[in-house]
């Protein structure tokens, strides 16, 4: 009914189902509006905002019954939502279920306006849905089912709660920053974002550049991103292309693409306002001797220096004069104020190297403490948003500005981002590139904008996660799982489902029950059909991944994913005990229910139905310490296997999908394409971590370094779900043991073993007995009796206690 607008608030208590439904199953529009204080019906005529009287004006749209009967039911339809003692909730669905226990409909053989009020006045009571839930009330539950699952009401109900997820997932961040920006005029607000054109964007600018445009956006104002291209040593323009790009890749658009550069006029002329205020002077003093004499509080020699000196080198400093080497501009603000970053900051050096975009116009160049205050305000800038560690030259920036009689830029800062085991220092990523221990400035492993889109991480996850951080003040080290844990819940309802099975010690197994090899279509998403369909061979011989047919039993009935359930007949196993192949039975009467081991598996490969090879990687973390002190060197502590490739098998449907894509493979993990299948290339996909907290632990072990491949052991992975996943190597390893602590069973007897180190190492003493941690190795547990002696009840003689103790030998749970 496009005459008729329905506006809620989906926020409201008690929600207004009936509303809703009348209005879904009539076609009206509906809105819904987290800023409505009172349900609207806008009509042709008029506006009715009185929830009975929307109820009144829908009722005609829907069909009529009996006009007693129908006024009874709509009646306590109005009177339910409010009822919430027990006993009367209970009698008026005992009321209800006595009715319908005849009929379909309350009233009619059809749909009436009576089945829809009554229907939403029991969804909005909590008390009627927690009895219907004792299943107590067969007829009005089926009836209620049935309302429930008319598209018209699954329409509403998907509706509302997108609704309430949206307003969730905005007042969160909205929340946080509930206060807004100082200051800030709708349609005024001009935020800015300089990065220096000198590397890669990293996770931690991310935050910068969503905040500004979440802010930019919040006010109806503009972004300005501007390069900050005041140091040719450092920047090329390689590095502000890739930077464009990498702001593409966060979804963040520019309302204008400025350089500092663009400025450098300007900013001479206002260095010369400077020191011809007396506000600045020229200094030669050397960096070292500055320094000191910075963090002393003693005044440079040539703090005192004429107007016409200070002016004079600055022209030598600005021609590029050999004689003005080493020569700088300071501004004069303080020797010993108690902030360090006030005592005569450096504005402008001599550098004669070309810059990329001025080539060797220019020999001086503006420090960024003193550009960036100059620019903002010509740029209009209204609020410079900056990290806290700025915070103690925030006084500095007020001053250039003061100084210089510019128009003032209100600065807002907020804490900068760290996580566990991740460098951000754009040097020490540098030295990674360099030692070839990552692929580039995009690998996977690294915290870059493009290392973290490679390894799957969703634009939509990280801005949800730098607006939850808020406007906090606090600098802490987090950890992945909070970002990835989000990460997956963007990504489950949309990312199709395939199967995989590792080439290392596959199983074929022998399926008796199918006589041929045929084909099936079948969703790639069972509770998202918009996803797509894939086509699922089936045949007398399939393919399982090893773990899965070393944990059957004898006659253990599984389930085979997507065909049914079959029984395990016998196994076939190698010299070295790994299982070659297995004999099942279909067993497709079979409940899946009552099975243990769902099982994901690929018909053997044939040439009409071709399994096609694809390699799965997983990475672990670059440094093997949480966080690196500052007299810590980066290479005492590099993680000597980061990265992790397991050959192994897909089946065709896996040829459609293309780089970039994300996908599960069931019983895995998420996956992101790094490599689609091409001729003469092999498909690679990289894990997205998941969150679990126990996958996020790095492997490293020790404050030295990271667990070497030869000494870690192998643990069983988990059975369900789609596997765990972390910023690190996840579910193939575990925490390496001392070789000391390794323990193998001794021929002489079953019920002790010793260490593989020398048994006087004192790790384990004679009648110590060893609890296996995983099956094949463990820690000695000392195990002693002590007894009191007792006094005899007849006779005088004590006796002596034995001091032995029996146990039985018990089987290890995962020795299976």
């Amino acid at each position: 009914m496009a005459d008729l607008t329905l506006t809620l608030n989906p926020t409201t208590t008690p929600f207004p189902w009936a509303a809703l439904i009348t209005a879904y199953y009539v076609s009206a529009n509906v809105k819904f509006d987290v800023e409505a204080t009172t349900p609207t019906l806008q009509t042709k005529a008029s506006t009715v905002t009185d929830l009975d009287a929307i109820l009144n004006e829908l009722s005609p749209l829907v069909a009529q019954g009996d006009s007693t009967k129908q006024a009874n039911f709509t009646s306590l339809a109005k009177t339910l939502p409010t009822v919430t003692a027990y006993p009367e909730v209970v009698g008026a669905l005992d009321n209800l279920d006595d009715h319908l226990a005849y009929r379909t409909f309350l009233v009619g053989h059809s749909i009436t306006v009576a089945d829809i009020w009554v229907w939403g006045s029991l969804k909005g009571n909590i008390q009627a849905l927690g009895v219907l839930k004792r299943n107590q009330h067969l007829h009005l539950s089926r009836w209620y089912s049935y309302i429930e699952g008319l598209p018209s009401t699954q329409a509403a109900t998907t509706a509302l709660n997108d609704a309430k997820a949206t307003k969730a997932k905005t007042s969160k961040a909205a929340s946080s920053f509930a206060l807004g920006l100082p200051g800030a005029i709708e349609g005024q607000v001009v935020t800015r974002f300089p990065p220096e054109p000198s590397g890669y964007l990293h996770i931690g600018h991310t935050k910068a550049a969503i905040l500004n445009q979440y802010f930019a956006a919040m006010y109806k104002g503009k972004l300005i991103v501007r390069f900050d291209d005041t140091n040719p040593a450092k920047e090329k323009e390689e590095f502000e292309t890739t930077i464009l790009e990498d702001l593409q890749l966060l979804d963040i658009k520019a309302d204008r693409l400025t350089h500092t550069s663009d400025y450098f006029q300007e900013l001479h002329d206002y260095c010369v306002q400077l020191l011809k205020s007396g506000k600045g002077y020229a200094d030669d003093t050397d960096q070292m001797q500055m320094r000191q004499e910075r963090m002393d509080g003693i005044a440079s020699k040539r703090r005192d220096s004429s107007v016409e000196d200070n002016l004079k080198i600055f022209e030598q400093m600005t021609s590029g004069d050999p004689a003005a080497q080493g020569w700088c501009i300071r501004a004069k603000i303080s020797v010993d104020d108690p902030n360090k970053a006030l005592r005569d900051p450096v504005v402008y050096r001599m550098n004669v190297l070309p810059h990329h975009r001025t080539g060797d116009k220019w020999k001086v160049y503006p420090t960024y403490d003193f550009a960036c205050p100059i620019v903002d305000s010509m740029e209009g800038v209204t609020h410079a948003l900056r990290t806290n560690e700025y915070r103690d030259r925030n006084p500095q920036y007020e001053w250039m500005q003061e100084a210089l009689g510019l128009r003032k830029t209100t600065v807002w800062d907020f804490s900068r981002v760290n996580f566990v085991y991740t460098l951000l220092s754009k040097r020490k990523l540098l030295w990674f590139v360099q030692q070839s221990l990552v692929q580039g400035w995009d690998d996977p492993r690294f915290p870059t904008v493009r290392g973290i889109r490679r390894r799957g991480l969703t634009v939509e996850a990280l801005k949800q996660y730098m607006l939850s951080q808020g406007p906090s003040q606090a600098t802490i080290m987090l950890e992945w799982d909070g970002i990835w844990a989000l990460n997956k819940k963007i990504i489950d309802p949309i990312a199709p489902r395939y199967w995989a099975v590792e080439k290392k010690d596959l199983v074929k197994v022998t399926v008796e029950g199918q006589s041929g090899v045929e084909t099936k279509v079948q969703p790639l998403h069972k509770k998202n059909p918009d996803v797509g369909e894939k086509t699922t061979v089936y045949g007398p011989e399939i393919y399982l991944d090893q773990e899965d047919a070393a944990s059957f039993e004898d006659n253990e009935e599984i389930t085979l994913m997507d065909w049914g359930n079959a029984i395990v007949k016998s196994k076939t196993k190698s010299a070295s005990g790994t299982i070659d192949s297995i004999v099942i039975t279909l067993h497709l009467e079979g409940d899946f229910k009552k099975t243990k081991k769902k099982i994901t598996w690929l018909a053997a490969s044939s040439d009409a139905h071709p399994l096609v090879p694809v390699t799965l990687i997983d990475y672990d973390y670059l440094i093997s310490k949480k966080k690196l002190e500052e007299d810590d060197d980066v290479k005492d502590f590099v993680t000597p296997q980061t990265e992790f490739r397991t050959p192994s098998f897909s089946d065709a449907n896996i040829l459609k999908v293309k780089k970039g894509d994300i996908i599960q493979f069931e019983r895995k993990g998420y996956y992101i394409c790094d490599q689609a299948a091409e001729e003469g290339k092999e498909a690679e996909f990289v894990k997205i971590p998941d969150g679990k907290a126990a996958s996020l632990a790095s492997k490293a072990t020790g404050a030295g370094g990271a667990v070497p491949p030869e000494k870690v052991d192998v643990v069983p992975k988990t059975k369900g779900g789609a596997g765990k996943g972390g910023w690190g190597k996840s579910g193939a390893q575990s925490a390496a043991k001392s070789p000391a602590n390794v323990l193998t069973p001794t021929k002489e007897s079953d019920s002790k073993l010793e260490t593989k180190a020398d048994s006087n190492n004192g790790a384990v003493k004679e009648g110590d007995r060893v609890f296996l941690s995983d099956g094949t190795s463990g820690f000695p547990i000392p195990i002693s009796t002590k007894m009191y002696d007792v006094k005899p009840v007849v006779g005088d003689a004590q006796t002596a206690p034995s001091g032995e103790s029996a146990m039985y030998q018990v089987k290890s749970v995962y020795d299976v």
